[in-house]
């Protein structure tokens, strides 16, 4: 027997509001949670207007989609998979389609989730294991009839051929999914060989620390709690208890409890991270376990950290450079935001760079979900912006200009104290400041002397 897909009663309404016409089909994603029983459809969207299309958002004119077509969804996908909190994913696509392209559809269809996976999985800092459910849904529905077909496909492997899955329509009680909270203090430096920005080198950089975290000892409500331990005992008896709130603490080990040996290299230049940011996971409500929630608070941070500095890079290269080729100074990441989306209690994020302002989030959420948001529901609180602070004056980890020596970086010694120090004063940090603003900052120095 094949998955079973539960859809939330808004994603039926949405998906009846969209309409075809001569010809054209609709595509879109289909958002959740997975889990081992079933999984939950809790949003859907359809791919936004591209300029070139000719009948309207979301369609293909050509009939299904051509190359541009599947390069613009995906990159779609991957934005959206960028505002969706731990433990939601894009599950998969749906396909609106007349009649007389229903034959050509199951290859569309198969075609877009492989290549939506391929294209969400380049940035990810964290691998899928073996527990990781590596299906993924595809939904076609006949503009005429409206009957669908829903259907699976392991992505795990790409010869994987279609499998017959279930498609129902039920209320989502969004208010009864536990909610976890965390807020983790940063100090990240990533040398770099060369005296420009090198992508590799960042990525690396981000997988060690990536590496740190998924080593690191959680706290759950200040409690050291085992794997298999319920959070909300006793839940199935009374399922009017409500949200459910956790917070996680993350503690990372130093350098020297990991095995960490000194390492010699030439730096031209390095990246510095520093600041706090605010991670948030949402659970399934059924017999949800503290592994759950750790896992998901971890690939939240994971996935917010290296978007934004991804976020950064690409920024930088378009925008900041010297006539060199090289930026100096620094540069504040672009904080998280969180919206609250029409009669539900889930909340996703945006990325906000400090010359943008709370109506370009709304903007870009609606062109990104479909959905009219306003600014009053988007919640900026949790990590302020510091575009009205100095950055001289700014308290939380200010940064100064520095060179570089003409010797190697070393890791002994002197710096594995140095970073001692900064991992105790991020602990209290996070504990003591709730939610700290970010700053976090890049540091780039040019040559050597």
């Amino acid at each position: 027997m094949g998955r079973t897909y539960v859809a939330d009663d808004t994603v039926q309404k949405y998906l009846s509001s969209l309409h075809t016409a001569g010809g054209v089909c609709i595509t879109g994603l289909l958002i959740g949670q997975l889990s081992l029983q079933r999984d939950y459809v809790l949003l859907s969207t359809k791919t936004p207007h591209r300029d070139s299309d000719g009948p309207g958002e979301g369609h293909s004119s050509s009939g299904l989609l051509d190359d541009a077509d599947l390069e613009w969804a995906t990159e779609h996908a991957k934005q959206v998979s960028q505002m969706l909190p731990g433990g939601m994913s894009v599950l998969g696509v749906f396909l609106i389609v007349p009649p007389e392209l229903s034959k050509e559809a199951p290859s569309t269809l198969r075609r877009l989730v492989f290549a939506i996976e391929k294209h969400i999985s380049k940035g990810r800092l964290w691998d899928l294991t073996e527990e990781d459910i590596t299906e993924r849904v595809t939904l076609q529905i006949c503009s005429k009839t409206k009957k669908a077909l829903c259907r699976s496909f392991d992505i795990k492997d790409p010869k994987s051929s279609a499998k017959p899955a279930d498609w129902k329509y039920q209320p989502v009680s969004s208010s009864s999914w536990p909610l976890v909270t965390c807020t983790v203090a940063l100090d990240l430096q990533i040398s770099l060989p060369l005296k420009s920005l090198d992508d590799i080198c960042i990525k690396e950089g981000l997988r060690s620390w990536a590496n740190r975290i998924k080593a690191a000892v959680c706290l759950i409500n200040g409690k050291l709690v085992a794997d298999e331990s319920e959070l909300v005992p006793g839940q199935k008896k009374n399922p009017k208890m409500g949200k459910q709130k956790f917070q996680v603490q993350v503690l990372l080990q130093t350098l020297e409890d990991m095995g960490s040996s000194a390492v010699t290299q030439c730096c031209r230049s390095f990246i510095s991270i520093r600041g706090a940011v605010h991670c948030r996971a949402y659970l399934q409500p059924n017999k949800p376990r503290a592994k759950h929630a750790v896992e998901a608070i971890r690939k939240d941070l994971m996935n917010t950290v290296s978007c934004r500095v991804n976020m950064l890079m690409e920024d930088l290269l378009m925008n900041e450079f010297n006539d060199q080729g090289v930026m100096t100074g620094v540069q504040p990441l672009p904080h998280r935001v969180f919206v609250a989306l029409p009669a539900s209690d889930f909340r996703l994020c945006d990325y906000v760079f400090p010359d943008e302002s709370i109506a370009d989030v709304a903007e870009r959420l609606h062109e990104m979900l479909d959905s009219r948001v306003t600014e009053e529901s988007i919640d900026s609180s949790l990590e302020p912006t510091h575009a009205k602070t100095p950055m001289s004056s700014r308290t939380a980890d200010p940064i100064q200009h520095s060179r570089a020596s003409k010797q190697h970086i070393e890791a002994p010694k002197d710096i594995k104290k140095s970073n001692m120090q900064q991992y105790y004063t991020g602990l209290l940090l996070a504990a003591g400041i709730a939610f700290l603003a970010m700053a976090a900052s890049l540091i780039f120095i040019t040559r050597l002397q």
